[in-house]
């Protein structure tokens, strides 16, 4: 008999204990290796995926590189995404569980000897085994299985949302890089003009046209001209490590940023106020969180229920020692069931109010961060019109006035009409501008980046126009070009220059 017992409780518990032990999911197979193994050494273990080795340089990224690659990268390899990813799937499986029925019961009860055994009309019983199950009261299966759903969208919601701050992230860090290399070639040309203008000067010097201090003070523009390219360098590298930070590859590795993705108008503000309430997801989120606590609210009613619970039994009689004259030895069976009584209404009370507040908390929740995406909206469109207007009145009309400035600087000076200080004075002040419109257009497309981000992505500007980042206007000479390898190419001004230098070689 007890050997009939133990085989049945080795039935029962044994898919039970199989099932335990075994990992569905292959990333945490390598957390459970370490049974047996030595407490001191398992924080040693790692789950699979998981390395300690450096970062390997990447050379597909070796060179440069195009926004959208960098952001679908970085989307892809981003360890807070993927995490976010499995959130939403242990979320989902947690659906299944919230509107499934509890484990049955099954107790089995042995009575070895003849002295201890209950005894029936039937004979003396040897062993009992009990089924039971718990039935809930209609609909709260329903409502825990609607409130999981909602931690799903929730979920969901959280994902999308971290999707969008990496993406503007990428954005930004692609941005900085781009135009840290566009303002170093600015500078660099800068430098190679200041050589042509130290030639013209030393050719002046020579003939007696010019003082030594024009040569000196060219000397000195040239290392502060030297020392802003360290500095521009040093910015350039920050850059790259962070790009290389958020593709998760070794800031060793050669990146540089490829052709500028074209710029355009932000859409109507009242375009983006409709859009961001509409699709923000931390919006919804508070959305999502305002369900589930509604549908928790729902299964706290649902408890002034009872539930049931059904019981089938199964005792096995014999006459062998039995005291009951007459006894057959007919196995006994039994039917029955019990519920539950919500007797503790101050329980359930305080159970119903506590969903009612958490939902009516989360509504408030929502209207406050409704107020503040709009206001996030209405500063980041401020800001990104205000640095659009700014970088396109240095384009159009500042910088084009100050090269005609320096045109007319320089033909005085080829006269002697000029004094040096007043052309390089002009120089400098241009280059200032050209690298002021390039870090305003830098901020006007980072800005753009967040508002992308507080609508809920999908593009926030109008019809895109062809991107003119770095000085551009009236006048003859070079323009600056972007390239996918290097940064402008030519300032205007540099052929007059050199023009200048090869009358003062001719007069020589």
């Amino acid at each position: 008999m007890v050997r009939k017992t133990a085989l049945i409780l080795l039935i029962v518990l044994l898919p039970g204990c199989r099932a335990a032990r075994s990992a569905a999911d292959p990333q945490t197979a390598d957390l459970r290796s370490g049974a047996g193994v030595d407490p001191e050494q398992t924080l040693r273990l790692r789950p699979a995926g998981v390395s300690r080795d450096v970062s390997a340089v990447r050379s597909d990224f070796s060179g440069p590189v195009s926004l959208e690659a960098v952001v679908q990268e970085c989307l892809r390899r981003h360890g807070g995404v993927q995490a976010a990813r499995k959130r939403v799937e242990a979320a989902a499986r947690r659906v299944t569980v919230a509107g499934s029925l509890q484990d049955p019961m099954v107790e089995v009860d042995n009575w070895p000897t003849a002295a201890r055994s209950p005894q029936y009309a039937s004979g003396r019983m040897t062993n009992e085994v009990m089924v039971s199950q718990q039935v809930p009261w209609f609909g709260k299966r329903t409502s825990q299985a609607s409130a999981a759903q909602a931690e799903v969208q929730a979920a969901r919601a959280e994902l999308s949302a971290l999707e969008l701050r990496v993406a503007e992230e990428a954005r930004r860090a692609w941005y900085e890089l781009y135009y840290t290399q566009l303002i170093q070639g600015v500078v660099q040309e800068d430098r190679r003009v200041l050589e042509n203008l130290l030639t013209v000067a030393e050719a002046r010097y020579e003939t007696g046209r010019a003082g030594q201090q024009e040569v000196l003070r060219l000397q000195a523009e040239q290392s502060s001209v030297d020392a802003e390219l360290l500095r521009l360098l040093q910015s350039e590298e920050s850059a790259r490590a962070e790009l290389a930070g958020l593709l998760q590859v070794s800031p060793e590795t050669d990146l540089s940023a490829g052709e500028s993705a074209e710029a355009g108008d932000p859409l109507e503000l009242q375009d983006l106020y409709e859009r961001a309430v509409r699709q923000r997801p931390e919006l919804q989120v508070m959305l999502a969180e305002i369900h589930r606590e509604q549908h928790l609210a729902d299964r706290a009613r649902l408890d002034y229920y009872p539930d049931v619970t059904m019981r089938m039994g199964w005792g096995r009689m014999t006459t062998e020692g039995s005291m009951a004259h007459g006894a057959d030895g007919v196995d006994n069976v039994s039917v029955g069931f019990g519920v539950n009584v919500p007797v503790n209404r101050g329980r359930l009370r305080a159970s119903v109010h506590a969903a009612e507040a958490g939902a009516a908390a989360a509504a408030r929740d929502y209207e406050r961060l409704k107020n503040e995406t709009q206001r996030d909206v209405r500063q980041l469109f401020s800001l990104a019109v205000s640095q659009r207007d700014s970088s396109e009145l240095l384009r159009d009309s500042v910088i084009p006035k100050t090269e005609q400035a320096l045109r007319a600087a320089l033909r005085g000076y080829q006269v002697g009409a000029t004094d040096f200080s007043d052309v390089i004075a002009t120089w400098r002040e241009l280059l200032k501008f050209h690298v002021a419109q390039l870090q305003m257009e830098l901020q006007y497309r980072q800005t753009l980046a967040s508002l992308e981000r507080v609508v809920g992505g999908g593009g926030v500007v109008e019809a895109a126009r062809p991107s003119e980042a770095g000085a551009e206007g009236g006048g003859e000479g070079e323009v600056i070009e972007e390239g996918a390898e290097s940064g402008p190419t030519e300032v205007r001004g540099v052929s007059m220059l050199r023009q200048l230098k090869q009358n003062y070689r001719r007069a020589e």
